[in-house]
């Protein structure tokens, strides 16, 4: 056992509960928006899981390759199977029940007891490649020999789809090698490259129709799937002995490309072996880091997970340079918003700044008319801008990036023009429905925010006029470029940036604040009306390095929001009184997006929650380990083995008991928690964040 490395096992007993263990997957990932993903019984529930989902122009275009890797083990004349797939009239086989453990550590592995064999498989993705590895080990206590038999199930299709072989069936063509098989597909255009460490293929080719995920199912999407069987890897193993094998998975567009990176795989089991230590190796130098840069900080399961899920949202292409995060996994692109409200936590805390970088150049790269993208489509690669706020918080994260680095060089040189062109552009009001009102804060159109959900093109919570959280980040922004200004001794357009800002914090606190609730509007229309709907945005006004609220209004709204929207896993979107709340997230993609931003809680919000309630408590040892206890403990220490093992889901419903829901592993829903417990409840500060602020005195 490695010094830092967490440890997640499920037993015989607690395997037995079906439907239980079908809410519990693991995903592992390449770094290159690839990933591995099952549930704890091996079983697909979702159109999204496979053994190899690769990114075909990383971090996008992502396929599910290889779907599974299902097993028969022939002892005497009886066979055994340890696969387990759903239809829509029941699982068959039932090879969950041959299951003795299932382990997580980091690699999932799945252990099994046949007959006087000792069987298991685990689960490996290298970094930085479109590849998957099962490592096999038998031991056979009978005397006679065993025959296993791997199958391989192939779909080849983009990840969001499903396949039915009748009315749009991809054409298979394969090449057998001994214990290689070149699987080329026509429409979509791919090649799988399956090669093993021992053993002999055979080609048989069939089809495993009307496979059924209940997942899809349950949430109103396409849920049938045909799954293409093109033979199998035969392996024998001797009686009384044991036996270690391999097989490797690689997936691609070009055919010539995925021949040399099969090719560079390790063909052995010694090298194997060596690879897989390696790849722990990386994973655990990320925990030692981090303990060795936070010295005292005692070391748990549920911190070095999250250390862990870090990893797997930072994302890159083949080059080495380029950066993003992937919001969350199974199927949110990189988004902007997501991206620098995460990168703190994802980058900064753990100690990534050169990941951090890129990230930035990446983003910068993509800037127009003031704007960053909101995200960029999987399926074209197209950025899109239709975010009012994204922009704001990667100014945000630019301030925490130089709290921690101190490295003014890098943004002058490389990101100050376009960020002093974000006042000027919406001064010229260049990006439509944005723009600087007469009052000084940012006006803009509907569904520009986070909460941007709509049902058949009309937004559920559009939010059109000037949302609070908004005004909190245009403020946050200006002061951040009145210090970055200072600092480059362009004293006339600090000026400018300081009075934008003191005009806009005085039209805030005399439009914002609704003295009827104690609390501020969440929006305030064109017409100059509030919306008092009791939402938590506002927290983010009390939250951020440069507030516009008092230290009252600051309190009141604490209250409030902590009164009407805490819950043990985060924030609710509304307060429970308002006729408008959905207290349940399930159901179809209508029935869901009701309940997105109306209802639904976000485990996200808790890191500005923390961090808001500490800069007016005081960051006292008592007040931060109360508050540690009260707010992030409920979710921290429990979550990570719920649902996504190992990491943070999106949402969970407003209602008792809290159900989980949306994706398994959301990016902010790990980092924002984690960015509050280490700087504000440990209370490891930002090396250059006195120098900053220092800026402005």
């Amino acid at each position: 056992m490695r010094k830092y490395t967490p440890s997640i096992s499920l037993d015989k007993k607690v395997l037995s509960n079906v439907d239980d263990l079908l809410q519990k997957e693991w995903i592992i990932t390449n770094g290159l928006g690839g990933y591995a993903s099952l549930t704890v019984l091996g079983i697909n529930t979702r159109k999204y899981h496979g053994v190899l989902v690769a990114a075909f122009h990383p971090p996008r275009d992502r396929r599910v390759c290889v779907a599974k890797l299902d097993e028969e083990i022939k002892v005497g004349n009886a066979f055994y199977h340890t696969s387990a797939n759903e239809f829509q009239s029941g699982i068959y086989p039932k090879g969950y029940k041959l299951l003795q453990e299932f382990h997580l550590s980091p690699f999932p592995k799945y252990a099994y007891n046949i007959q006087n064999i000792v069987f298991s498989k685990t689960l490996l993705m290298p970094y930085k490649k479109n590849v998957a590895i099962a490592i096999y080990e038998f031991i056979n206590d009978n005397k006679a020999d065993v025959e296993i038999r791997v199958f391989p199930l192939i779909t080849c299709r983009h990840f969001h789809s499903v396949l039915d072989r009748w009315h749009n069936q991809p054409k298979f063509s394969q090449k057998k090698y001994n214990k290689r098989v070149k699987i080329n597909i026509q429409k979509p255009q791919a090649t799988i490259i399956l090669e093993a460490t021992h053993g002999a293929y055979t080609q048989t080719e069939k089809w495993i129709e009307r496979i059924y995920f209940r997942e899809e199912h349950n949430r109103g999407e396409s849920y049938l799937d045909d799954w293409y069987q093109p033979g199998f890897f035969e392996i024998k193993v001797r009686g009384k002995s044991a036996k270690r094998f391999a097989l490797t998975a690689v997936a691609g567009e070009d055919e010539s490309n995925i021949e040399e990176v099969a090719d560079e795989m390790p063909a052995t089991m010694y090298d194997i072996e060596n690879l897989y230590n390696a790849e722990c190796e990386r994973r655990e130098k990320l925990l030692e880091r981090f303990y060795d840069e936070h010295k005292g900080v005692e070391e748990k399961d549920w911190l070095s997970w999250l250390i862990y899920a870090t990893d797997m949202f930072i994302v890159g292409s083949f080059e080495k340079s380029w950066r993003s995060v992937v919001a969350g996994y199974h199927w949110f692109e990189d988004w902007g918003r997501d991206t620098f409200i995460a990168l703190p936590g994802l980058m900064l805390v753990t100690g990534r700044f050169e990941d951090a970088k890129q990230t930035f150049l990446t983003f910068n790269q993509h800037f127009k008319n003031g704007l960053i993208p909101n995200f960029i489509s999987d399926a074209d690669a197209k950025p899109v801008y239709n975010a009012v706020d994204a922009t704001l918080w990667f100014v945000n994260a630019i301030l925490q990036y130089l709290k921690y680095t101190g490295n003014f060089q890098f943004a002058h040189k490389n990101l100050w023009e376009n960020m002093k062109a974000i006042v000027e552009n919406f001064e010229k009001r260049k990006s439509p429905n944005i723009r600087i009102d007469d009052d000084g804060l940012i006006l803009h159109g509907p569904q520009l925010t986070w909460m941007d959900t709509a049902i058949n093109g009309q937004p559920i919570t559009p939010r059109a006029g000037k949302a609070v959280e908004v005004q909190a980040l245009w403020y946050n922004a200006l002061k951040t470029l009145e210090i970055l200004a200072r600092k480059f001794k362009e004293t006339i357009t600090a000026e400018k940036f300081a009075r934008l800002a003191e005009k806009a914090k005085g039209s805030f606190n005399a439009k914002f604040w609704n003295s009827e609730r104690g609390c501020l509007f969440d929006v305030i229309d064109e017409q100059g009306f509030g919306d008092p709907s009791i939402r938590p945005n506002q927290i983010i006004a009390v939250a951020l390095d440069f507030t516009m609220l008092d230290k009252m209004k600051s309190d009141k709204v604490i209250e409030v929001v902590r009164r009407e929207l805490l819950t043990p896993f985060g924030l609710r979107t509304l307060s429970k009184s308002d006729p408008k709340y959905v207290g349940v997230y399930r159901g179809d993609r209508r029935s869901r997006d009701l309940a997105y931003h109306n209802g639904a809680v976000w485990p996200w919000l808790l890191g500005p929650f923390v961090k808001a309630y500490l800069k007016t408590e005081g960051y006292g040892e008592y007040t931060r380990e109360y508050a540690f206890r009260s707010f992030l403990a409920p979710l921290l220490t429990t979550q990570v083995f719920v649902a996504g093992l190992g990491a943070i889901s999106e949402v969970y419903d407003g209602d008792q008991p809290h159900k989980v829901g949306g994706c398994v592993a959301q990016a902010w829903s790990v980092a924002e928690p984690l960015r509050a417990y280490v700087e504000d409840v440990l209370y490891f500060r930002p090396q250059f964040e006195r120098e900053i602020f220092n800026i402005l005195d």
